[in-house]
């Protein structure tokens, strides 16, 4: 009898644990991967920039700069039929070179004029940026985090292609989130057109990325819940947190990458840049630049930036 008991009893507890589990994994689904307000944001001291970032983020020309462009609005619809929305503008002096940009987490499109300004003013670029999926003008009910985005940058790419001909060279330059769907686009079939790509700041996996998040805000082991968590994600959004991996795209690439990040990030921590920079088999380069945060590096050390990024650019 007494043993019967204590079976209940474990097997009851077992369910309970499990019941939990699936709730803690539709919660941290709807936290952070659903689209909606992110509260869970504030606050956060990984993400607190420098005087200088912040200002220059918040109220830096360059915003006045994006508006003054006159953009051209390009729709998409991607391979699963969301509307997407990209910005377009040609350069001033007519060339074949385009620098295609990707925002990061919570961000939109128009976010990365702040680098777009030196691409078209001081390189002569011309500049397509877009709203990633669940992000802006965009449609879609959940972040992709790079892995779906980077079937709608392939896409993205082709229409640049198809604006400029088949002469057309391009760059790619994503920051955190989109610097990790730049890097995942690479693993695909890209037309040569595309010649380089700029990495800021990202992470290897959505997966690896989780795990230190779950650790570091909230003081948590990944298992049980981020395998269940990347479950409910694979039924909700159509990828698993492990497949969503730049670290396994950045393997089978034969484009040249420049890997940036600051050593005081937090965020997405340096030791990521480091792994992504080990496993990538063509040309590369990583620039770590000290005591920078989350993507603020082109701020806090916008002269020694620029200088690494004509370099790689020239090469």
């Amino acid at each position: 009898m007494r043993k019967k008991r204590v079976l209940y009893i474990s097997v009851s507890v077992i369910i309970l644990l499990f019941i939990i589990d699936i709730i803690a994994s539709f919660y941290f689904y709807h936290l952070a991967i659903a689209r909606n307000q992110k509260d869970f944001l504030q606050g956060n001291e990984d993400l607190e920039v420098s005087a200088q970032a912040l200002d220059e983020m918040l109220e830096g020309d360059w915003r006045d700069w994006v508006r003054e462009q006159n953009f051209e609005t390009w729709n998409m619809t991607s391979y699963d039929g969301l509307k997407l929305q990209g910005y377009y503008l040609p350069a001033k002096k007519e060339t074949n070179k385009t620098v295609i940009f990707a925002h990061g987490y919570l961000g939109s499109g128009l976010d990365m004029g702040m680098f777009g300004q030196h691409y078209y003013e001081e390189l002569g670029y011309n500049m397509f940026t877009a709203d990633l999926r669940g992000h802006g003008e965009s449609e879609g009910n959940y972040i992709g985090f790079g892995w779906h985005d980077r079937l709608d940058y392939v896409d993205w790419i082709h229409r640049v292609i198809e604006e400029q001909g088949e002469d057309a060279e391009i760059v790619l330059h994503g920051v955190s989130m989109g610097a990790a769907t730049v890097l995942m686009a690479s693993g695909e079939k890209l037309p040569n057109n595309v010649k380089a790509i700029v990495a800021d700041s990202p992470y290897t996996s959505v997966y690896d990325m989780f795990a230190y998040q779950m650790d570091r805000m909230f003081h948590l082991p990944s298992f049980p819940l981020l395998p269940s968590t990347s479950a409910v994600t694979k039924v909700r959004a159509g990828y698993g947190l492990k497949e969503a991996s730049a670290v396994e795209q950045v393997k089978k690439t034969d484009i040249p990458i420049l890997f940036i990040h600051g050593s005081a990030d937090t965020f997405v921590p340096t030791r990521m840049s480091e792994a992504l920079y080990a496993q990538t088999n063509s040309d590369k380069e990583l620039i770590i630049f000290d005591g920078a945060g989350h993507g603020e590096a082109f701020v806090t050390h916008k002269e020694d930036y620029i200088e690494k990024l004509h370099e790689f650019l020239t090469q």
